[in-house]
């Protein structure tokens, strides 16, 4: 039976990039796992093997790294933007590139002998935060842009003003009703933000990451929560009632489950204060979020984005 190719990309996965920029004795780093994807014109290549069309996943490599010396990285997407415009313009039989980008934080570690230094902080010593990793997403298809952030490995938690009860109850529950628990979870989101042409005004990158993750963090910790649902919802909504910017906002959220530990046989009573932290298996409670009138773009399954 004959066979056809179907969708294909090809690049170069996971280019670990730092660049240091250096305003005097002051050092700046900005720290990114850079993905690109291309396709296009490349049935050939899969058909007989000519390499005609072919930009080599070396040279998106190369790329990577000069354009981090000639563009500097003002943002992860700033920089995504700027590689994804360069592949498509510049190759013709390249019609889409995809670029993925993980971004790792550093502060600047703070020190006790400002004398040493001559501030309360090394001006070039980072300790590397361990919250969360930023992420982006840029796909450039020559004519439109659709730009996806986002962030994963958040860990929260609310030690009370957390419920859980009023739920469905069969034959095979077991689970308590709780009228005050703890709230935790390993936050993952993305949010898609409505810019998709350059006759638009470009959002500020950086101060947008840093609000949506405020107004995120402040929603989760001022809801006094019924479910992880309805905290969930009351992020999203934070998000996109304050960044005009975006339309769309994507969680999963795993239920990092605090469970109390029976002290009785023990003879001790257990007031709220000591739990089991469970690791698995856990409730995994994932939607969506939109701007009313907006259209869901963002996959379900953010493993892959």
């Amino acid at each position: 039976m004959p066979t056809i190719l179907g969708q294909n990309q090809y690049g170069k996965a996971e280019n670990r990039v730092v660049k240091i920029t250096r305003d005097g004795a002051t050092h700046h780093i900005k720290d990114l796992n850079v993905s690109v994807s291309l396709s296009g014109d490349m049935d050939e290549v899969h058909y007989s093997g000519s390499n005609a069309n072919v930009l080599p996943t070396d040279t998106t490599k190369n790329t990577v790294y000069a354009f981090a010396k000639e563009h500097g990285i003002e943002s992860a997407e700033q920089f995504g933007i700027h590689l994804a415009r360069h592949f498509v313009t510049s190759q013709e039989p390249i019609r889409t590139a995809r670029i993925r980008i993980e971004e790792y934080a550093w502060e600047r570690i703070e020190t006790a002998d400002s004398e040493v230094v001559g501030a309360d902080e090394a001006k070039h010593s980072f300790v590397r935060k361990g919250q969360e990793t930023r992420v982006t997403q840029i796909t450039y298809d020559g004519s439109s842009w659709e730009v996806i952030s986002g962030l994963k490995d958040l860990v929260v938690m609310n030690s009370t003003n957390s419920e859980f009860w009023g739920y469905v109850k069969d034959e095979y529950t077991t689970l308590p009703e709780a009228y005050d628990r703890i709230l935790a979870t390993q936050v993952s989101a993305r949010w898609r933000f409505n810019w998709t042409d350059d006759e638009q005004r470009m959002p500020p990158w950086e101060e947008s990451y840093e609000q949506v993750r405020k107004h995120m963090l402040q929603a989760f910790a001022e809801t006094y929560s019924l479910s992880l649902q309805q905290s969930l919802y009351q992020m999203g909504s934070r998000i996109i009632d304050n960044r005009g910017e975006i339309d769309e906002v994507r969680f999963s959220l795993p239920n990092k489950h605090h469970f109390l530990v029976d002290l009785e046989p023990f003879g001790l009573k257990n007031d709220n204060e000591v739990y089991f932290a469970a690791d698995r298996p856990y409730g995994l409670i994932e939607a969506t979020v939109l701007r009313d009138g907006c259209e869901a773009h963002i996959p379900v399954d953010l493993t892959n984005l």
